[in-house]
């Protein structure tokens, strides 16, 4: 049997899980420790610290809410302009040939983080599945995620 080696992953495992809600307790940490990658008044973006593929981040409102139709449309408005950006900058900077960009609306729905809603952008290459998922039940992350918040994080405080 070959083995996988993800030292990182004790810190998750010795942590515990959080009682806050991530999006609300995100600009409170420091930005690199959160990784927030912009924090803005209305909106904020951060890296996913389970991510699909590199890159995967995650844009929500400030303000705690959980369905769509509670949005201002400030917070729609923002949202889309912090999508168009983030694509735009993931592309540059990673060169996807697609991209997965998906809010899951509820428990039923698959949404991880019920309370507070949120849009993933994933981005995809051509081939990228490999595989380990099917075979093995797990994914290989070419890079680490203080690399991708390095990469990424210029591009946010541009804004």
């Amino acid at each position: 049997m070959d083995q996988l080696w993800a030292p990182w992953r004790s810190e998750y495992i010795h942590a515990g899980k959080e009682d806050k809600c991530i999006f609300c307790s995100a600009p409170s940490k420091a930005q690199e420790d959160a990784l927030l990658l912009f924090n803005g008044s209305v909106s904020l973006v951060l890296l996913n610290k389970f991510p699909y593929n590199s890159g995967h981040l995650m844009i929500a409102p400030v303000r705690h809410v959980a369905k769509i139709e509670e949005l201002t449309p400030e917070e729609s408005i923002d949202a889309f302009r912090l999508l168009r950006h983030a694509t735009a900058s993931l592309t540059k900077a990673f060169k996807p040939d697609g991209f997965n960009i998906g809010i899951n609306v509820g428990k039923a729905a698959g949404a991880g983080i019920e309370d507070h809603l949120h849009m993933h952008v994933v981005p995809r290459w051509n081939g990228d599945m490999n595989f380990m998922p099917v075979l093995a039940d797990v994914k290989v992350m070419p890079e680490h995620l203080k690399t991708t918040y390095a990469t990424l994080k210029p591009f946010f405080d541009r804004l």
